[in-house]
């Protein structure tokens, strides 16, 4: 296996790639092919998540040893996640939703980064490299904090995560700036994610990030999904999801089903178009947005356009209008000159014009209202769901509820206690006096790493402009070095 770049081509091995993070010419790292695993799909039912991850997983790091790889995945999905299943299927009324937040920070992200560390370590023994690796992270409310908890104290690794100061949850932005660890540092910036993650994406092409980063002893990697390393580990609760709907004899093998994703910058219904490459019989991929619908609106016109408004909405982690991820799709279906143009357009007119088919989409946004009825109706049969989930829902419903349908739950309600209360009508004096509120309505349990999040003490209370980051990830790496 080689991944190649979505601008030039250029090929590097897997261990390349996962340090890197983002190729040198700008470009996004893709596999060179999609292993075919449409015979294997019985075989895979049989296996729990560690054995199933471990089996996709090898067909890409194939410059891993077996016990490198097996130690990676045995060491990331183990008792941090409160499911014994790590990603469990369940059926509320008709809807299936694979609950995806049964990690240490509550979101899907704990899926991929839980792994990721270990992956990085590997690739960086695998390449002979001596220098220690600082992540840099953009978030729009849930990567942060799961990268953050997943490279704390890693030895040989610091990381640096900006996050919209004003759009993020109380409980997210809580998570990270009362986060532990030496090697860690949070900030807020005053603009948006997309602000955010254009300017992590600039500082990863800065020959000047890079020389300065150099004489603290480090080089630079990603912990969002622009890395592979981040991209590929979601590939697994597809089929998970899957071989669990055959368990319970929702399906046969070999029957289709389809998902619907609540996505901002593509990455986790990306994993999902990748899985349907490798073989899993998928149906529809249905592409769930929010107010800030630039993806719907693509889906439904060809075009992409950033010249709108953008919303600050109640599921914040896909108030994003930039899907770097869709880069990867526009080069499956096309290629590095089409992707170019693309990007340039983007770059110069806010939008860009794609005239080849997309096939295996469907898509669809939610606004507020939607959003908070599905949450009330879905409460009103026993079952919480987070806004970003109830995204998803509310999608799937208007597109005449598609049978046979996973529903990706991508973070508990716990994490938005106070929306998901709202929309049943309840009231609490605090986003924090919401949790246990939700616990008491709901007759479930807050998940132990949020209990009493808001009496932890703040670590780190940086505030910048956008224009700022570079100058206060000097600082960051002038500290690291003393």
């Amino acid at each position: 296996m080689k991944f190649i770049s979505t601008r030039s081509r250029i090929a590097v091995s897997p261990s390349r790639a996962l340090l890197d993070g983002i190729a040198g010419d700008g470009g996004l790292y893709t596999p060179s092919f999609f292993p075919d695993c449409s015979n294997r799909i019985d075989e895979f039912c049989g296996l729990n998540y560690r054995d199933l991850a471990y089996e996709i997983l090898k067909l890409y790091f194939t410059d891993f040893s077996n016990d490198d790889l097996l130690n990676c995945v045995y060491s990331a999905y183990d008792d941090k996640f409160s499911s014994p299943a790590v990603a469990p299927l369940k059926k509320a009324g008709k809807c299936h939703f694979l609950e995806l937040f049964h990690g240490p920070t509550s979101a899907f992200k704990d899926l991929a980064l839980s792994i990721l560390p270990r992956l990085l370590a590997v690739a960086s023994k695998n390449l002979g490299e001596s220098s220690k690796i600082l992540i840099l992270a953009a978030t729009s409310g849930d990567t942060g904090k799961a990268a953050l908890e997943a490279f704390r104290d890693v030895s040989g690794t610091a990381i640096a995560v900006f996050y919209p100061s004003a759009g993020v949850s109380a409980v997210q932005k809580a998570q990270m700036v009362t986060q532990e660890g030496a090697n860690v540092f949070v900030a807020g910036i005053s603009g948006n994610f997309d602000m955010a993650q254009t300017g992590v994406k600039t500082m990863f092409l800065s020959p000047k990030v890079r020389e300065e980063a150099g004489k603290a002893g480090f080089k630079l990697s990603s912990a969002n999904s622009i890395n592979i390393g981040r991209l590929l580990p979601q590939i697994v609760y597809y089929f998970y999801s899957y071989a669990q709907m055959v368990k319970e004899g929702d399906i046969s093998i070999g029957e289709q089903i389809s998902f619907a994703v609540p996505t901002g910058n593509f990455g986790d219904i990306l994993a999902g178009y990748y899985a349907k490459k490798m073989g899993l019989p998928v149906e529809r991929l249905i592409c769930a947005s929010n107010s800030n619908c630039v993806l719907a609106d693509f889906f439904a016109s060809g075009v992409y356009d950033l010249n709108r408004k953008f919303f600050v909405t109640i599921s914040p982690s896909m108030d994003i209008l930039i899907s770097s991820n869709f880069e990867r799709l526009l080069f499956d279906l096309s290629d590095e000159a089409t992707v170019l143009e693309c990007m340039e357009s983007l770059k110069t007119n806010k939008k860009y014009m794609f005239n080849k088919p997309v096939p295996g989409f469907a898509a669809g946004w939610a606004d507020e209202e939607k959003t908070l009825r599905a949450i009330r109706e879905t409460a009103e049969s026993g079952y919480f769901i987070d806004p970003h989930t109830a995204v998803a829902l509310a999608v799937w419903r208007d597109l005449g509820e598609i049978s046979n349908c996973v529903i990706l739950a991508t973070a508990s309600p716990y994490k938005f206690a106070a929306d998901v209360l709202r929309a049943g009508g309840h009231k609490a004096d605090s986003a924090f006096a919401a949790l246990e509120k939700l616990s008491e309505v709901s007759g479930t349990a807050i998940p132990e790493k949020l209990r009493r999040l808001d009496k932890k003490p703040v670590r780190h209370n940086t505030l910048c402009d956008a224009s700022e980051i570079e100058d206060v990830l000097f600082k960051f790496i002038g500290d690291l070095d003393e």
